[in-house]
């Protein structure tokens, strides 16, 4: 009888909530206004002949390398972040391998990486999620190949130092060390480039969250040329849409869009983290366009009443050390407007109590 590989069928799944979501998506890290409106205008400019052809990857690449400030042959553009992390573990891991990754963190580090038959070891985070660097050193053995570590992290907020980062990528030559920025715009800091002293090292970037493409499906992964080039051997000549190829150069031109966008929900999650101190609400302090609250028991309520005010957010319960907990996405300045009118409804139904002034 054919069977699937025995990793393929120890595999945890991912089950994102799908159905039944109707109301303002603050559970989903997207961008809650939507793309750029020159992006829109891009996409009614598409013809039936570019819908035809199969897309050019290449052309666009130059572009994106050029905005970077990188060289062509020092990225590859994928279909999300999730295609980078599958191309990178179907690139650098062997059955026997081990994989180091830091939880609570994005779900998908481990299920690529396990799909190869490696072995995937999960350090959890110190105290307040902080980032656990002599954890993760503690665990590298001569089979660690792949450590994944998203900067910020998701679902906490919290982020490394760059220099722990580094530190990691030169104390393990032998491993293929990933840092996902997917939540680089709302934070501000890169290793872009550092792969010229460290070679090993990788950054991957989403235009899913503040560019709003999210629909599109396009990322980018970028390392070492020559490591790329390896990379680029497993991935598919036409792994990317020519939609999202058409758009992209278009999202990347209109920086003032994006720009306004960012600031918009920086200055929402300090509003939101200061309503979370007038109730007494445990939060963890974001560099992300979220925001991780602790409501314990209340949870399962919390959630149901913002539901019921057209709130939607996010149960992260079954996140490593986040029993109890939600996160709660930032948009526009509006839709804070909207959230923290809800939030304050819903915790006074729950029965809870301002601590503070406003």
């Amino acid at each position: 009888m054919l069977k699937a590989r025995e990793a393929v069928r120890n595999l945890p799944t991912y089950h994102p909530p799908l159905s039944g979501r109707d109301g303002l998506r603050l559970d989903f890290n997207e961008n809650t206004a939507g793309c750029s409106p020159r992006v829109l205008a891009r996409l009614r400019e598409v013809t039936a002949e570019e819908i035809a052809r199969y897309p050019e990857r290449g052309p666009v690449e130059a572009v994106v390398a050029d905005y970077f400030g990188l060289e062509a042959s020092e990225l590859l553009l994928t279909n999300g972040v999730d295609e980078a992390i599958h191309l990178l573990c179907e690139t650098f891991l062997e059955p026997g391998d081990e994989a180091i990754i830091v939880v609570p963190t994005f779900a998908m580090y481990a299920i690529s990486a396990a799909a190869t038959g490696a072995r995937v070891i999960a350090v959890p985070t110190e105290a307040e999620f902080q980032f656990p660097l002599d954890g993760v050193l503690s665990q590298v053995t001569s089979k660690t190949r792949l450590i994944a570590i998203a900067n910020p992290n998701n679902p906490t907020g919290a982020v490394a130092a760059n220099e722990d980062l580094l530190r990691i990528a030169r104390e393990v030559p032998q491993a293929a060390i990933l840092i996902d920025e997917a939540y680089f715009e709302f934070y501000g800091k890169t290793l872009l480039g550092q792969w010229r002293n460290l070679p090993n090292l990788f950054v991957a970037r989403t235009f899913s969250k503040a560019y709003g493409l999210a629909g599109l499906r396009i990322g980018v992964l970028a390392g070492d040329a020559a490591h790329i080039a390896m990379v680029n051997r497993v991935s598919s000549p036409y792994n990317v849409n020519g939609v999202a190829l058409a758009c992209l150069p278009t999202a990347l031109a209109d920086e003032e869009y994006v720009r306004t966008y960012v600031g918009q929900v920086r200055f929402g999650r300090g509003l939101l983290q200061q309503e979370f101190g007038r109730w007494g609400i445990r939060y963890w302090p974001s560099e992300a366009n979220f925001v991780l609250a602790s409501f314990g028991p209340a949870k399962g309520a919390f959630i149901q009443g913002m539901r019921e005010r057209g709130i939607l957010v996010r149960d992260r319960s079954a996140d490593h050390g986040c029993e109890g907990c939600v996160r709660i996405t930032l948009g526009t300045a509006d839709h804070t407007d909207r959230l923290l009118r809800a939030l304050r409804e819903t915790l006074i139904e729950i029965g809870a109590k301002e601590t503070t002034a406003k």
